[in-house]
């Protein structure tokens, strides 16, 4: 298998091609020698006997490029740190992934300042700059082993605490080369990288594709949906990644005439909002390829052309759908509106029986680990549904099962069916408590608040959604807290439900119009749950 040591090392001869920032040109020989002597004075500060690990809070900057690079050539683990969390968090995952020092700069420094026993490092500094220009580049004369550690990736949060998710040589290398290939890219694209490199989506699906085919590697301090089109103007990119949101934050751009003159010609990415790919495609001109995957790696699934619209793609060989038992769910029954008759017994696990696939592992972290390998098996933690023909359908987290009139409901398919609304941009369901046993639906959406005027007969025209799936309590908003890595943050809304200053709306069965909740009914509905809710 390939790492990514011998995907630079191909490079350091390419004055062609090169790192692009702002208006910064680097070549690719350039950046592994300068990646060299990056690894050179890094060992020179760290002790023997320590993990190598070095922690990176900067945006997507040549510096933290560099260090990936130092990483590869020179031993080194970097540690990508989630520069949205809070200060004491973003120390916390500094020392739980054993970091001696901290790479940074002036826009991050006061986050890990006075972290005691973590060196900090400003590489903006001149002192940097010079102890850095006086190292000897040291090319390894051994190349690395595949499976050596590379990089810790933290999981985005979005089912709990953040994990660090163990990414060797080849876990990066791997999909790089792959990504490369199977769009022929080569010298004359351009990739272009808005997503945060602290998340593995940018790094395997962004940098290492640039690395691996020898294109130029355009990035972007942090994602902006307003610039997007006009980097992708200026920069030449023909090549984007991008995770979650961002195409619908693209598309709620003001629509011009000239959109689809522009040099992109693939978009590759996923858990693109229902719809938003394909919007995306017409109005840009761009191919758009929507897969599914995580950091941990132990599942992907890719699209095939003749996949129907809501489904995943094909259920890879290996990768089964399980109940709670470990026995294989039956194929999916809908009646003639599409609406699934046996979700009790269709929805499951996704569960690669054939061992781990490309997950490696988390950093120190038994238990999670064991939560995910069991009896030989890598357990996802998604759950979905698959047709009679094999395809596969996303039904949300295992952790986010709605506990509805005995029944448990996944929330993926409700969110599918809401972003139908041609006025709702974004659309997340959760459970919340309700009077007595298990739980209400209520939904979060982005859009004006006027929809919610016939939202009742919008729900009733969706001849596939089933009547315990039609949301109670309905909270409008302007935008839904997210990750750094545009995920949503599902359990954040559920932890506020309808304790929010965005207006709620509720209706008291299916069918039944919406009408905007007081606070007095909000204050009802506090009482109705008992305390234990309100403290959850």
């Amino acid at each position: 298998m390939p790492t990514v040591a011998e995907l630079l090392l191909a490079r350091r001869g390419d004055t062609e091609t090169a790192l692009l920032f702002e208006d910064v040109r680097i070549s690719w020989a350039e950046h592994v020698q300068t990646s060299a002597k990056w690894a050179a004075h890094l060992e020179s500060m760290l002790d023997d006997g320590i993990p190598p690990h070095v922690g990176v809070l900067l945006d997507n900057v040549p510096e933290f490029s560099y260090v990936l690079g130092a990483a590869a050539l020179g031993g080194l683990v970097a540690v990508g740190l989630n520069s949205t969390r809070p200060g004491p968090a973003i120390v916390d995952d500094a020392r739980r992934t054993d970091c001696r020092i901290v790479l940074t700069d002036s826009a991050h420094r006061h986050l890990v300042d006075g972290a005691v026993g973590i060196e900090v490092v400003d590489v903006e500094s001149a002192q940097w700059r010079d102890r850095v220009a006086e190292a000897a580049p040291d090319l390894p004369h051994v190349l690395p082993d595949a499976s050596e550690l590379l990089m810790l990736v933290f999981t985005s949060g979005t089912g709990g605490e953040p994990k660090a998710v163990r990414c060797t040589q080849s876990k990066v290398a791997v999909p790089g080369a792959m990504l490369a290939d199977r769009f022929r890219l080569g010298r004359t694209d351009t990739v272009y990288v808005s997503m945060p490199l602290f998340h593995s989506n940018a790094i395997m699906a962004g940098w290492a594709v640039a690395v691996a085919a020898g294109s130029n590697l355009t990035l972007r301090r942090t994602f902006s949906a307003s610039g997007f089109l006009g980097d992708i103007r200026k920069f030449g990119a023909t090549y984007a990644n991008y995770v979650g949101t961002p195409l619908t934050y693209v598309l709620a751009t003001p629509q011009r005439p000239d959109d689809a003159d522009n040099p992109l010609r693939i978009a590759y990415g996923n858990e693109a909002t229902p719809g938003a790919a394909e919007q995306f495609s017409a109005r840009f001109g761009v191919h758009v390829v929507d897969g599914f995957g995580s950091s941990e790696g132990g599942i992907s699934i890719a699209r095939t052309p003749d996949t129907p619209a809501a489904a995943l793609g094909p259920l890879p060989s290996g990768v089964r759908i399980l109940d709670d038992r470990g026995t294989v769910c039956p194929a999916a029954v809908f009646d003639s509106s599409g609406v699934v008759l046996n979700a009790k017994d269709a929805v499951g696990e996704l569960v690669s029986v054939d061992g781990p696939g490309m997950f490696c592992g988390y950093y120190r972290n038994a238990e999670a680990d064991a939560d995910r390998m069991r009896e030989g098996m890598y357990f996802s933690g998604d759950l979905a549904y698959a047709d009679a023909d094999g395809y596969a359908y996303f039904a949300g987290r295992s952790s986010g099962w709605m506990r509805i009139a005995g029944e448990n409901l996944g929330t993926a398919p409700i969110d599918r069916i809401l972003m139908r609304h041609k006025d709702i941009r974004s659309a997340c369901v959760f459970g919340v408590p309700c009077d007595g046993p298990g739980e209400q639906i209520m939904a979060a959406i982005v859009a004006p608040e006027s929809v919610m005027n016939e939202f009742d007969e919008f729900l009733d025209a969706q001849v596939d959604l089933g009547v315990r799936a039609y949301p109670t309590l309905v909270r409008v908003c302007t935008e839904l807290p997210h990750t750094a890595t545009h995920k949503i943050l599902a359990r954040e809304l559920q932890r506020q439900r309808w304790n929010t200053s965005d207006p709620v709306w509720w209706s008291p069965s299916p069918g039944a119009p919406f009408c905007r909740l007081r606070e007095r009914d909000r204050q009802q509905l506090e009482d109705s749950v008992g305390a234990e809710h309100v403290r959850r």
